[in-house]
């Protein structure tokens, strides 16, 4: 055995720890709870020279799952990690990688899948996972995280198949527990072996065509091996999992069971729940129940003679389900090992395993009666007392064959409580503005009266006091500024972020308006689709006549990984607002770097250390990517420049209503994670627009007009000073970070210099 130490560690650090040891070539990933912290922790370890793993940070998991994919295709070791919707936005790639037999390692933090929008912890993202050619591990204790991620890797690499591990998310990804992992890296390195792929796309001595088009029978083939590749893991596995148990005394079964032997009644369960029936079968073992607990550590390829073995003297087992496949009596766990027993019993195919006789507990000798229960979604706990009232079940005579347990009751005479009077078009339009028309050389622009602070006060807030949002958080302010400029009549809807989960915590809601909620990547398509049905029924007649401007709110790195969705609906130039809370980060997911993070920033995956400053790279500048679309309205505003903001919000509602897509940008502030002041945020705004890292200016029809000049007010200060204003980027005062400030002063200018340029041209 070779020599170990014990960390105290959750399953997401000891997944990092594990990547760390291995040493892989490139990890491409995104954020998204609860998987983040593990490219947290490499990052951290990358600034302190733990590793040499390049972290590429993709916009979108769909993305991470190329940056992958492209380079398991250059022949190296590749690693990555999600969860929920993120593993669904990069499903469409798992098959690309499996059939063609490029090896990796993806860590997959358990959770809901949205939407209702929920974060917390059940299998309903994995299973979708089942047919996508994938070897699937499932570990259940922080310990078997780390392990499995080093004979996973091992065994995706001699049969040519890409590897998932899996494990609860909030459980088993953050509960702590001693483990041991190995004290040297050689060791596991020594275990794993050299990877040496059978082709690569870096080869050029011997070139090759990697995912050419086929027709069948060239892909009926190609699926045959991958299903011959699922065989011999089935075969190889077993001398991995002992050459792991000599090297480290720790000793795996494909499926593991408690008091299995000669119990009645069985418990089928998967992750972490596996411990607390164990508990609960000893208790009613000493009652005289006969009952046991058994879970698999594999879920691809399906160790279908394990569990047999496993579970065969059983009268009844109820298997629980973290997951359901709505329709089909149960959920994925439960249709795999019904139809595994089925197939081994074929005298008995037709008859009801669910209602048996009155009385009569189900033979053994003759088959085997299934019930499936639906527990724990949502991340819902599951105690003793939970495992307890399953496996007495199996000795109701009657009991259901399917159903859920945990649900609380409801009433079908429920309407939702009206927590606010809706808002009125006269309180929504108390004259504050006044738009007209004229022409500037021969160029169509639109001028705003009024829009005073003073003069607008009497509007009511569309968004309420009532909500969770940080003290400081720029959100609201931003939002409610924004709905000052709009007269009329609302509809708003939110992307996921900070903006959306501090509002409308289920079964309340901060909002007196329609508010809709979808994904990062595809609010705009969403609302467009709102939009287009509004002008739809309004033709056909049936909606009364009238106008609605309709607003998608974005920030949190929204316009990342939903970036492609706002282009489309752009070029579409669909008749809304799109208006970007910019905080520079993912803020709701605990503050990685998004790609408007300030260069220099340090935050959860751009940690500063010896090896690293902080963000690499330079902040977007997603409005000039906005305007290349040519659409109409193009601008940026702040809450420490209120007139200017409120008189553009009025600008944009002329220009969604009546030509197409206007765009907004804000920069927010968020006091928790720029790790400043809340009773200062104002000021800290202000510096940004003085330093032109934020300008203010507006591109109407093609033209740009600058909005506030610093230059010519004489306030211009450098971008040192704003950055050092905040906790995030005030290392940067430090001598040793001096070229970097130079870097970003340099790239400020010449954006600072140009959108003047812009504004000097009649053209632009």
């Amino acid at each position: 055995m070779e020599e170990q130490q014990i960390l105290f560690e959750s399953g997401n650090e000891l997944a990092a720890h594990a990547a760390k040891q291995i040493n892989y070539h490139v990890m491409g990933y995104y954020p998204i709870t609860p998987s983040t912290q593990i490219a947290e922790l490499l990052d951290q370890m990358k600034a302190e020279g733990e590793h040499d793993i390049s972290l590429i940070a993709a916009e979108g998991e769909h993305s991470a799952a190329g940056i992958c994919y492209g380079a398991a295709a250059g022949g190296g070791r590749v690693f990555n990690a999600t969860s929920a919707n993120g593993l669904l936005y990069a499903l469409e790639q798992l098959p690309v990688q499996s059939g063609t037999r490029l090896p990796m390692v993806l860590n997959v933090a358990c959770r809901t899948v949205s939407g209702p929008l929920c974060i917390k912890g059940d299998h309903s993202d994995i299973m979708y996972t089942l047919n996508t050619g994938w070897l699937i591990f499932f570990a259940n204790t922080p310990q078997e995280v780390y392990d499995m991620n080093l004979f996973a890797l091992k065994l995706a690499e001699r049969v040519k198949l890409p590897a998932i591990v899996a494990f609860d998310g909030f459980f088993t990804s953050h509960q702590k527990r001693n483990s041991q992992v190995f004290k040297e890296d050689a060791v596991i390195r020594k275990f794993i072996g050299e990877y040496h792929a059978d082709y690569s796309a870096l080869d050029l001595e011997h070139p090759v065509s990697i995912g050419s088009y086929m027709n069948e029978p060239d892909i009926l083939n190609n699926k045959y091996q991958l299903h011959l590749a699922m065989e011999q893991a089935l075969k190889e596995l077993p001398d991995i999992l002992e050459e792991f148990h000599h090297l480290s005394s720790r000793r795996y079964e494909l499926v593991q069971g408690y008091c299995t032997e000669d119990a009645e009644v069985l418990l089928f369960i998967l992750g972490s729940a596996y411990h607390t029936a164990k508990v609960a079968v000893d208790k009613l073992r000493k009652e005289g129940k006969k009952v046991g607990v058994f879970t698999t550590k594999l879920l691809r390829p399906y160790p279908a003679d394990d569990l047999y073995k496993m579970c065969k003297n059983a009268g009844t087992i109820v298997v629980a389900d973290r997951q359901d496949s709505y329709g089909a009596g149960g959920g994925n766990l439960s249709l795999e090992l019904k139809a595994m027993i089925q197939g081994r019993f074929p005298d008995h195919q037709n008859e009801d395993y669910g209602q048996p006789e009155a009385g009569s507990l189900l033979n053994s000798q003759t088959h085997i009666r299934v019930l499936s229960r639906i527990y724990g979604l949502g991340g819902k706990d599951f105690y003793e007392e939970d495992a307890r009232n399953l496996l007495l079940l199996g000795f109701e005579d009657r009991a259901k064959a399917f159903d859920y347990t945990g649900i609380y009751p409801g009433s079908e005479d429920y309407r939702p409580p009206e927590y606010f009077a809706p808002i009125t078009r006269e309180q929504s339009a108390p004259g504050c503005t006044r738009t007209q028309w004229k022409n500037e050389k021969g160029v169509s622009r639109v001028v705003v009266q009024g829009g005073m602070i003073n003069e607008v006060t009497a509007m009511p807030k569309r968004l309420a006091p009532g909500h969770g949002a940080c003290p400081g958080c720029g959100i609201p302010v931003n939002v409610n500024l924004l709905l000052k400029g709009i007269e009329g009549n609302v509809v708003l809807l939110f992307h996921t972020g900070c903006g959306m989960v501090v509002t409308t915590a289920y079964p309340k809601t901060a909002f007196k308006v329609p508010y809709v909620h979808n994904l990062f990547q595809n609010g705009a398509a969403t609302l467009s689709g709102l939009v287009e049905m509004f002008h739809q029924k309004q033709k056909r007649g049936e909606y009364p006549e009238g106008e609605i401007t309709f607003i998608m709110v974005s920030g949190d790195g929204g316009m990342d990984i939903g970036m492609g969705s706002a282009l489309g609906t752009a070029i579409r130039n669909e008749r809304l607002i799109i208006f970007e809370y910019d905080n520079g980060g993912y803020m709701n997911t605990g503050y990685q770097l998004s790609y408007s993070t300030p260069k220099g920033a340090k935050s959860a995956t751009s940690h500063v250390g010896a090896l690293q400053y902080g963000k690499r790279f330079f902040h977007k500048d997603s409005p000039m990517l906005m305007a290349a679309t040519n659409l109409p309205y193009v601008a940026t505003v702040a809450e420490s420049n209120p007139a200017d903001f409120v008189k553009k919000a009025a600008k944009a509602k002329l220009y969604a209503n009546e030509f197409g897509t206007a765009y907004l940008k804000a920069l927010s502030a968020c006091p928790l994670n720029w790790n400043d002041q809340p009773n200062t945020e104002r000021k800290v705004i202000a510096a940004a627009v003085d330093s032109c890292y934020f300008p203010l200016f507006e591109i109407e029809n093609g033209i740009t007009t600058l909005s506030y000049n610093p230059e010519g007010a004489h306030k211009k200060i450098p971008v040192l000073d704003w950055l050092s204003m905040m906790g995030r980027t005030k290392h940067l005062k430090k001598e040793e970070y001096k070229s970097v400030v130079a870097e970003i002063q340099q790239e400020v200018d010449r954006r600072w210099e140009r959108l003047k340029a812009r504004a000097e041209h009649p053209l632009l």
